[in-house]
């Protein structure tokens, strides 16, 4: 099962069909040709001229060697590092070697000898991986997963409190009722506890979340009110532990407890164009003292989806019409078999 971070590990090979990882190796090669080019001229024009004609050999290159790293990623994954970056070397000499062949024949090539572009394929590819694996361990999960804890640690202790004094009101009343809740409670604080380093399934949060509004509901009762949207969710979607779960205690903490009338919570989640959709409505009062205090949340949960997916996955809030909304996008990763 995928691990916290979109390289999977420090000491493995980047993940080749991450957005972010693809867009990295575009820009750095590209940076490089034009300090390159910057670096035989003497003009901007002639700069210019001299990155059009290193682009028109490197661009079909770069381009041709994104597309092989993508349809091997799932191989090259399960290699140990050095034996990886060893055949992707050798997969990057390959390629240029064909390309320059190619582009000799019908175009001519304006770049100079063969062995001088492969000296350049050799740097630009070791100094690539040497990157991704500096960065890999600069945002190793240690990162992620202190923060994940200190997330869990903020889980607030009067939610405990509240859900216990509801227990213990429901127990001469409806002990059948007090004890589903206790059971609720019990499942919902091994979840917390957990080692939640490992990517979790949609339904899995879903359920976890469906016990802990049942909790409070135990002592909102009619005043919250929660509406499904599931019926086009995928069950199977990765994502990290205990993104939803705070989220919605924040549209109970600030959406349902300062209001004297019902309000609901909209959880609408859908799957579109391979990406995930979730998104969560709560009513919003701009008045008083709770509306204050949900940045640190939302600033871990916008940390941890972006040490999982970089790029690849969003997450905004809106404010409108005293209505606040949170939509969240990801990737759609099936569980790995």
């Amino acid at each position: 099962m995928p691990s916290i971070n979109q390289n999977a590990y420090p000491g493995a090979l980047p993940n080749f069909r991450n957005l972010g990882i693809l867009l990295r190796i575009l820009l750095l090669v590209n940076g490089v040709c034009l300090i390159a080019a910057a670096v035989k001229s003497a003009s901007i024009q002639q700069t210019l001229q001299e990155f059009t004609t290193i682009a028109a050999l490197v661009e079909p290159i770069l381009i041709l060697s994104l597309m092989v790293l993508m349809l091997a990623n799932p191989w090259l994954s399960k290699l140990p590092f050095y034996r990886g970056a060893f055949i992707v070397v050798l997969l990057e000499l390959a390629l240029t070697s064909l390309v320059y062949q190619l582009e000799g024949s019908f175009l001519g090539t304006g770049i100079g000898p063969l062995e001088r572009l492969w000296l350049f394929c050799l740097l630009i590819t070791t100094a690539l991986i040497a990157y991704f694996q500096m960065r890999s361990r600069l945002f190793s999960p240690a990162l992620a997963e202190s923060r994940l804890q200190a997330l869990q640690a903020r889980i607030r202790p009067h939610f405990l409190f509240n859900s216990l004094n509801a227990v213990l009101s429901l127990i001469r009343s409806d002990t059948k009722r007090a004890e589903m809740a206790l059971e609720d409670l019990s499942d919902l604080f091994r979840v917390l506890m957990a080692d939640n380093r490992q990517l979790s399934t949609l339904q899995q949060e879903v359920d976890l979340c469906r016990r802990y509004l049942s909790l409070e509901q135990l002592r909102l009762g009619d005043r919250l009110q929660i509406e499904w949207r599931i019926d086009d969710m995928p069950r199977d979607a990765q994502i990290p532990p205990l993104v939803l779960q705070p989220l919605l205690e924040n549209a109970v903490y600030h959406g349902i407890e300062p209001r004297s009338e019902p309000g609901v919570i909209d959880i609408n989640m859908f799957l579109r164009n391979e990406q995930v959709h979730i998104v969560l409505r709560n009513p919003y009062q701009r008045d008083g003292a709770h509306h204050a205090g949900n940045k640190m949340a939302m600033e871990n949960i916008r940390e941890r989806l972006s040490l999982h997916f970089d790029v690849e996955a969003s997450l905004t809030v809106t404010l409108r019409d005293d209505l606040y909304q949170v939509h969240i996008i990801i990737p759609y990763l099936r569980p790995e078999k």
